[in-house]
């Protein structure tokens, strides 16, 4: 049956034979992309009425008949940052995206699992010839594993490789440079990533082939592309970190075979991607001196582990009518709602002073435990007075100044004890269950219920 393209709105779906600049129906701008779709044969009324059904019933299972793969059927990377954040391996027939900004270190990592899995693997480079490949793999010290390569961009030869090889795991570097011959627009558009993406997807779920697809990112951080891509794939993965800095985490976005919550730290290295095992030790700065003023020590849940992180702070005044609100690591509006909840709760005058936050080693901070944390830095700022050395915090703060309870108080407490700390803040009322109370026989844990004593405390 012959094949056609229809030009298909990417907001509300509206079908039309030819490109439109604006949509009828919901009335968007340069949304419409090309999809094939198979030309059907047109039919009469009679012949449609006349005509018997031959499309054959499916056949069901009651859920008890299905026979549920168990975590031993996870296929295990060799590296355990990346484990964790998977949940336990990758899943046979399972379709992965990892997106991150150029260079931040996805197809290093992947070459490195690829060096790990070993034979019986394919590596799809659409971006580089197998020469390249093989010179980054002689540098990250993976030349002899055994893995395949193919240097290919043309989505039906990918297939065909794919159906023949048999392999347990493919990578595709990167899905913006497949393309499909049934559509004629250039690769990296957004109906040849639909499609392609839509192609290697049903040969995952038939054939039972893991799939790994690199996916570049738009200026603002999200995966470029349809959102209809990250809705497709079983998991997504996100790769943050500043250029500048040696570390990446790794995020998972989507996982349907685990938790969202978990993350894997590395440090980009000459050798390629390293695990850092403790992540606190790595993004507390090395301060024998007096701690400074303006700097405060918060510990953080990422999933089941604890990291502790340093906030910095600076309060100058202000020669602007509207005082600045700038935030590095931590999002503005939350520093927004604390300068406001400072002045009004806790008695610290900062309409006339510009505030600057900074998240030390470019962390990503998005748990409210940071917020006593980031308040605390800004006071310490203001008046001039250090939080004081081996002192760290956590909880969530509300707007009418309380410090709330967080989850995770044990594990937090545990690893600021373990890295040194021997005085706490933290809410009112945490429990202690399931800690050894013992280990923390040296450490002073003081309990605050308002923003307001918290300060006092702090900055004694």
């Amino acid at each position: 049956m012959a094949t056609k393209t229809l030009y298909v709105c990417s907001n509300c779906g509206h079908q039309a034979p030819k490109w439109l600049g604006r949509c009828p129906d919901c009335g968007e701008w340069s949304t419409f992309v090309e999809e094939a779709r198979e030309a059907k044969k047109v039919v009469g009324f009679a012949e449609r009425a006349t005509r018997k059904k031959t499309g054959a019933a499916g056949r069901t299972l009651r859920l008890d008949q299905v026979e549920a793969a168990a975590d031993g059927g996870r296929i295990g990377t060799s590296v355990a940052e990346l484990d964790r954040v998977l949940g336990g391996g990758i899943v046979p027939g399972s379709m992965v995206l990892v997106g991150g900004e150029p260079g931040v270190g996805k197809s290093t990592l992947l070459l490195q699992v690829m060096g790990h899995l070993g034979e019986g693997c394919l590596m799809v480079s659409g971006e580089e010839s197998p020469r390249q490949v093989a010179l980054s793999a002689k540098r990250l010290g993976v030349q002899g594993a055994g893995f395949s390569v193919l240097s290919e961009t043309d989505v039906d030869v990918i297939e065909a490789t794919i159906l023949e090889e048999r392999p347990t795991v493919v990578v595709v570097d990167s899905i913006q440079t497949l393309y499909s011959p049934e559509l004629s627009g250039a690769p990296g558009g957004v109906g040849q990533v639909r499609e392609c993406a839509a192609r290697l997807m049903r040969l995952a779920k038939s054939e039972g082939i893991a799939v790994v697809l690199v996916g570049h990112v738009t200026k603002d951080g999200s995966i470029a592309g349809p959102r209809v891509l990250e809705h497709m794939v079983d998991t997504v993965l996100q790769f943050e970190g500043d250029r500048f800095q040696s570390f990446r985490v790794l995020r998972a976005l989507k996982n349907r075979f685990g938790s969202t919550n978990e993350i894997g730290v590395f440090e980009m290295t000459g050798r390629g991607m390293v695990e850092v095992e403790d992540p606190s030790a790595f993004f507390l700065s090395k301060r024998e001196e007096k701690m400074p003023s303006g700097v405060a020590t918060v510990c953080l849940l990422e999933g089941t582990r604890p990291m502790l992180v340093e906030i910095e702070s600076l309060v100058a005044p202000s020669p602007l009518a509207n005082p600045r609100r700038i935030a590095n690591g931590v999002d503005t509006g939350r520093v927004n709602m604390l300068c406001a909840v400072l002045a009004r709760r806790a008695g610290l005058s900062l309409a006339d002073q510009d505030v600057y936050v900074n998240v030390t080693g470019g962390v990503r901070v998005e748990e409210p435990a940071a917020d006593l944390g980031v308040a605390l830095a800004i006071a310490s700022a203001l008046r001039d007075k250090p939080v004081g050395k081996g002192t760290a915090c956590f909880g969530e703060v509300g707007l009418t100044g309380d410090v709330r309870f967080v989850s995770g108080a044990p594990r937090r407490t545990g690893e600021v004890l373990k890295m040194g700390y021997g005085r706490i803040i933290r809410p009112e009322g945490t429990s202690d269950e399931g800690f050894d109370a013992r280990t923390r026989k040296d450490a002073s844990v003081i309990e605050v219920s308002t923003l307001e004593e918290a300060v006092a405390v702090a900055l004694l």
